[in-house]
């Protein structure tokens, strides 16, 4: 069975690329609008950002996810008046007993924050919160999963455990890389994307970021996962023990695309 798009001078079935960092990006202008009704949002655009601006504004748009029990990130995806919904993994929603999680903003404000239960993910490692303010905070703009190709360079935000004792006002990071691998089959969770950013514990449900900074997927999957068997696909086959050691060595991302499958359609989406 096909697992893996093929391109010439790769293994069967696979799609790598060895380097492990992207190209400089040429600085560019990243246009963000505000409207009092639906939040700041990013403009569209068809120009690269430098990675100062793209830091900038991952930053807007991430958010952490606070329990009793730990940590994750969050995106902010769409305000309606003061209700702000923040998509992130199902797993990272697994961490509090009590079901009770706030939401820390790009500004230090922390939110209590509920978690919307009507929707079905159809077993994808995704859930969706929601939270009140009045402050108008950057919505994300989301790119095209369908369109992304092996190489292309990628940047992955979140907030990582190990940060939050390095850095006491942020503890955010955005790490820099290579789309490595393409899976032409959903494994699980929903995963798609691999890439050789730096994924760490705490990161998960933070954006995947294009050069233009559209959000093209969900991190979720740090490199050689500790849990559960992450590479089984969903018709229920096991990849191959080779397939396992070459996925090992990314982290995984749920493409973008996924969530208009879903019927889930934000304030900006593909059409």
């Amino acid at each position: 069975m096909k697992y893996f798009s093929k391109i010439s001078g790769t293994c069967a079935g696979i799609l790598l690329v060895g380097g492990l960092l992207a190209q400089s990006l040429h600085p560019k202008t990243v246009a963000w609008e505000v409207n009092s009704d639906s939040g700041s949002r990013q403009s569209s655009t068809s120009e690269k950002a430098s990675e100062q601006q793209l830091h900038q504004l991952a930053r807007a748009i991430t958010v952490k996810i606070l329990s009793k029990e730990g940590s994750g990130s969050g995106i902010l995806v769409r305000r309606e008046g003061q209700v702000y919904t923040v998509l992130t993994n199902q797993h990272v929603l697994e961490q509090a007993s009590d079901n009770y999680y706030r939401i820390q903003t790009p500004d230090g404000q922390i939110y209590q924050a509920k978690v919307l239960n009507s929707i079905n993910f159809d077993g994808n490692d995704l859930s969706l919160l929601s939270f009140h303010s009045s402050r108008t905070y950057l919505i994300a703009s989301f790119g095209d999963s369908s369109n992304i190709r092996v190489g292309d360079a990628v940047f992955a935000a979140g907030f990582p455990f190990f940060q939050e004792r390095r850095d006491q006002n942020s503890g955010f990071i955005l790490t820099t890389g290579q789309i490595s691998m393409l899976s032409d089959q959903t494994f699980d969770g929903g995963y798609r994307i691999g890439y050789n950013n730096r994924i760490e514990k705490g990161m998960s449900g933070g954006p995947l970021l294009n050069d233009q900074g559209q959000v093209i997927g969900i991190n979720g999957l740090d490199a050689s996962p500790v849990w559960g068997n992450s590479y089984t696909f969903s018709d229920g086959s096991v990849a191959s023990k080779f397939l396992k050691r070459q996925m090992n060595q990314f982290s995984w991302a749920i493409p973008s695309q996924t969530l208009w499958q879903l019927g889930l359609k934000f304030s900006d989406h593909p059409s």
